[in-house]
């Protein structure tokens, strides 16, 4: 009897044990199903920021429990930080957990390759995301690669000065004249040339050049990321020498240092020299001292700087001036003079004659007034040819106002001797 009244004792109390235990099982899943599932607060921002800054994505998360947040690269899913732990080794990337709801992602000292998209994510089932995005501004830069160097080109062929850059966003390419000057181009269906300040565009296009293209352009690359850079590209315009005469006939009086001069245009550099009397050879060179040549021709002579002679050139880009001072001039300084100008693409020369002007024993004339009569006498015979010209008149009354000084002078010399 007591065995019988044990074992309905114990079946009694598994019976109890085993419904405490299913009470207390349903008590905790009814604990588990009314807990909220975690949430974010609002969306991540796009954020832009300059290279070398640091840039911040903030994800907030409400109702996060027992679950986690975790940092991810988007474009190929690697795990940065898990919580407030950093699992990358990038030492410029941190993890800050602010009043306990915002993970904020900071990435220092950004880079290039910083750009792109990155995913927040909360470790439920399914697995809950947000993506925010960091856009990197880089300065502009040259690529000297791909941008043109400095060239050469003959006169009417065409040219292309060409500049790439990079940078974010794309930079802009402007060309400008490094002297300030305007750009001369030619739009398609045009034969003038037009001028603008700029140009815009990353090639520009330069059709039958002209001489007066030729110099440094400056590409400038800016994309409102300081700083902007630039290229010099030098544009060289070859050509066969041209030379001009102002002045082909001069003259002075004896004693007087006279000046000849002649204007040069020419590219590549010129090499230029003067020579007297005779005639220039075909091949055009000529021997340091006067002699005859087999012709029969008298060789001209071929000047040079010194006590006699003064020789000034002087070059402005593809503009020169060739000058030559003839001291202390004399009968034997009378007659015809070359200024001669050579380079690899061909040769040009100009021709003066300077003449003695005979004064009346007795007149004295400055030096100053020695120089102004012979400009003024030369530039009179150079511009017979064009008698509406006021430069020609100019001078033309300046010649009669000399030859009245002399009749003057002659007149009181005659009253004199009477």
């Amino acid at each position: 009897m007591d065995v019988l009244a044990a074992s309905l004792f114990m079946s009694l109390l598994l019976s109890v044990k085993c419904v405490y235990t299913s009470s207390q099982a349903n008590q905790d899943t009814n604990l588990q199903t009314t807990e909220p599932e975690p949430e974010f607060i609002g969306t991540i921002n796009n954020v832009t920021y300059p290279s070398g800054r640091e840039a911040i994505l903030a994800c907030s998360v409400r109702n996060l429990g027992k679950y986690k947040v975790g940092w991810l690269r988007a474009s190929d899913q690697t795990v940065l930080a898990l919580q407030g732990r950093v699992v990358t080794h990038n030492a410029r990337i941190s993890v800050v957990l602010e009043d306990m709801h915002t993970w904020k992602l900071r990435i220092r000292q950004l880079r290039e390759s910083d750009r792109g998209c990155y995913m927040c994510q909360i470790n439920t089932s399914p697995m809950k995301k947000q993506v925010g995005c960091i856009d990197v501004q880089v300065p502009p830069d040259i690529i000297n690669e791909e941008s043109s160097a400095d060239l050469a080109v003959q006169e009417s062929e065409d040219a292309t000065l060409t500049c790439r850059a990079t940078g974010n966003p794309t930079p802009r390419v402007t060309w400008r004249r490094e002297d300030g000057d305007m750009i001369y181009i030619r739009k398609p269906g045009n034969r003038e040339l037009t001028k603008v300040e700029s140009y815009n565009g990353t090639s520009l296009h330069l059709t039958r050049l002209e001489r007066k293209q030729m110099g440094a352009y400056l590409c400038i690359a800016s994309n409102d990321v300081p700083p902007a850079v630039s290229k010099r590209v030098s544009l060289s315009v070859h050509f066969a020498p041209m030379v001009r005469a102002p002045s082909q006939l001069l003259g002075a009086p004896l004693g007087s240092d006279v000046q000849l001069e002649c204007q040069v245009e020419a590219s590549p550099a010129p090499v230029s020299y003067w020579l007297k009397g005779g005639r220039i050879p075909p091949n055009g060179f000529a021997s340091v001292s006067s002699g005859s040549s087999e012709s029969g021709q008298p060789r001209p002579e071929m000047l040079l700087d010194g006590p006699k002679y003064g020789i000034i050139e002087e070059r402005n880009g593809y503009r020169g001036v060739m000058r030559l001072v003839v001291r202390s001039f004399s009968s034997s300084d009378v007659g015809t003079y070359h200024c001669v100008s050579t380079n690899s693409l061909g040769r040009a020369e100009g021709t003066l004659r300077l003449y003695e002007i005979k004064l009346h024993p007795g007149s004295s004339t400055s030096h100053d007034d020695q120089m102004n009569l012979i400009g003024g006498l030369a530039e009179a015979a150079h511009g017979r040819g064009n008698p509406n010209s006021s430069t020609t008149q100019k001078y033309s009354n300046r010649f009669h106002s000399v030859a009245l000084l002399l009749i003057v002078a002659a007149t009181s010399c005659q009253l004199y001797f009477r």
